[in-house]
């Protein structure tokens, strides 16, 4: 019997000279790294060093692309081939096939990998009775373990122990972290990474990464240092989780410690929010707290948090808020003047009873001068202008520019954009009752306001940033013989150009808290596109700080 040349072929076979399927691009799922560098890789090659895995459900996921070759009718899948490498001598630690189908990325999991262990894997196509060379072997280590924190401190010992603090509320107090990887037998552990930290109220964040805002770095020796200000004197709450190389973390580590209230008179310095004697820079952090960073920090860990809840509408974000001053009612710390996106026409102030914490009490309304309160340049009565709001909605930009009457405690005189013209409005209280109209021309629109406070003598300025060219200028606002501030240099905002660029597209938010390197002259912050904070030297020696949070 003579067979017909176009006989079917069995299944699962394939043509003579066939091309035979393809395997490419393994991947472990996650990545194997070292959470401590966010250097992450599969090690493909013998001269990398395997990075870590950590504990999953089911264990590592692996990963190939597949190819059918030629033969575009029969499934194809993978064969994934696990070899525990961990001792002198290797052995196969799982072996598993894809169910069969179209070509593309396939995955499996490779469960019953040992804690510890260091494990070589490759993978390749199955197509049929037909296979693809393996892939070059990659490698990973495993570890499954959790890490340890504790924590401790000389200068706020832990409640209870009986140790009596050395430091205040408001100071900054030095946090000993000690952190360990258990070692599995006869394996290895990744190490301790990272530390993350948070002072209650705030609290520790999911899907953190070693090197973010409110992390800290571990040393060789799996411990580390963290510096943290207690706003508020009693009870405190620091909470820290470690993190170790593979990505594993601890359960979070509660420190309870008590800071006693500061006895000590302190000084009042402006634009200072906790009492600590330094100027505070107020920004909102990615969920809408409002974070409270010390104008002389060098990283941009909050000395505290202002929960979002607290804000004009429960959130911080978006809110302008001024400071710089307060009334006689409570310790020289500033109060905040808040107004909210989208209300212009309402001011709130924030009573600050506690050093930054603004908890327990509600905001107020702040009023505007009536239509019947203006003055002109030379402090004489006029009447106010057809453009004139009674309330705050015509104040297209405003700014704190300092208390003139220190040491009396006043609310700072604020400095308006309205119409393109400049106007100052001065408190009594918590209220402000006089609007003195400072320019006539229109020529204020197109720039934004800074006030950098007043400088060691006293003198107050302006400083005003340029949109359409980045030219920053600086404008002295000295104090007449009669006590009244003389703001002839406000004439023309072309004038006092400093050196520098500070365009809107480097730093979309410029501002100045006042001196915050204490060189007795104020200093200029900016936070750039990308979100970090930047403070400078007067306006020179920009210094990065880092991501905000």
């Amino acid at each position: 019997m003579t067979l017909a040349a176009g006989l079917i072929a069995a299944p699962g076979a394939l043509a003579a000279g066939a091309a035979k399927p393809t395997v490419a691009e393994p991947k472990a799922s996650p990545a194997p790294g070292f959470a401590s560098t966010g250097v992450t890789g599969d090690a493909c090659d013998d001269s990398s060093v395997p990075g870590w895995l950590g504990l999953s459900t089911g264990g590592p996921t692996l990963t190939a692309v597949v190819g059918t070759g030629t033969d575009t009718a029969t499934p194809v899948g993978a064969r994934f081939t696990v070899r525990d490498v961990t001792g002198a001598k290797e052995k196969r630690a799982f072996q598993g096939d894809t169910t069969p189908g179209a070509p593309g990325l396939v995955r499996i999991q490779a469960p019953g990998l040992a804690d510890g262990h260091a494990y070589a894997w490759n993978a390749k196509a199955v197509q049929g009775d037909r296979h693809s060379k393996p892939t070059a072997d990659c490698h990973f280590r495993l570890d499954l373990t959790p890490p340890t924190v504790a924590v401790n401190s000389t200068d706020f010992p832990a409640s209870g122990s009986g140790a009596q603090p050395v430091k205040y509320a408001g100071e900054t107090g030095t946090f000993t972290v000690t952190g360990t990887d258990p070692v599995p037998a006869g394996g290895a552990a990744s190490g301790v990474a990272c530390y993350q930290y948070a002072l209650a109220p705030a609290g520790l964040s999911v899907g953190k990464h070693c090197g973010d805002p409110g992390t800290v770095a571990a040393a060789a020796d799996g411990g580390a240092s963290v510096q943290v200000k207690p706003a508020d004197w009693g009870t405190n709450v620091l909470a820290v989780q470690a993190m170790d190389n593979a990505g594993n973390v601890s359960q979070p580590f509660s420190y309870s410690f008590y800071a006693p209230s500061d006895p000590r008179p302190k000084p009042s310095t402006d634009g200072d929010v906790n009492g600590d004697g330094v100027p505070d820079i107020l920004l909102p952090d990615a969920a809408g707290n409002l974070q409270i960073i010390s104008a002389a920090a060098t990283t941009t860990a909050p000395s505290s948090a202002v929960p979002a809840a607290l804000g004009p509408g429960g959130t911080w974000t978006g809110a302008e808020v001024l400071h710089r001053g307060s009334t006689a009612a409570h310790a020289p710390v500033d109060d905040l003047l808040v107004r909210r996106p989208g209300n212009p026409g309402v001011l709130y102030g924030y009573r600050n009873f506690a050093a930054g914490n603004f908890s327990g009490r509600s905001p107020v309304l702040v009023d505007h001068p009536g239509t019947g309160d203006c003055y002109d340049l030379d402090a004489a009565p006029v009447a106010c202008p057809a453009d004139f709001a009674d309330d705050w909605s015509a104040a297209g930009q405003l700014v704190a520019l300092g208390n003139p009457y220190a040491p009396q405690r006043e609310l700072p005189v604020l400095i308006a954009v309205e119409h393109g013209n400049l106007w100052a409005y001065y408190s009594s209280g918590l209220s402000y009752g006089s609007a003195q109209q400072l320019t006539t021309t229109g020529t204020w629109t197109g720039y934004d306001l800074i006030a950098p406070g007043a400088d060691a003598a006293g003198n107050l300025a302006l400083w005003a940033r340029e949109r359409a060219t980045g030219k920053l200028h600086a404008y002295a606002v000295p104090k007449k013989a009669d006590g009244n501030l003389d703001f002839t240099a406000l004439a023309d905002p072309a004038a006092g150009v400093v050196p520098g660029s500070f365009t809107v597209e480097a730093y979309p938010t410029l501002g100045s808290s006042g001196d915050g390197n204490a060189d007795g002259a104020p200093d200029l912050w900016a936070v750039t596109a990308d979100r970090h904070l930047v403070t400078f030297s007067g306006y020179t020696a920009p210094k990065d700080l880092g991501l905000l949070g």
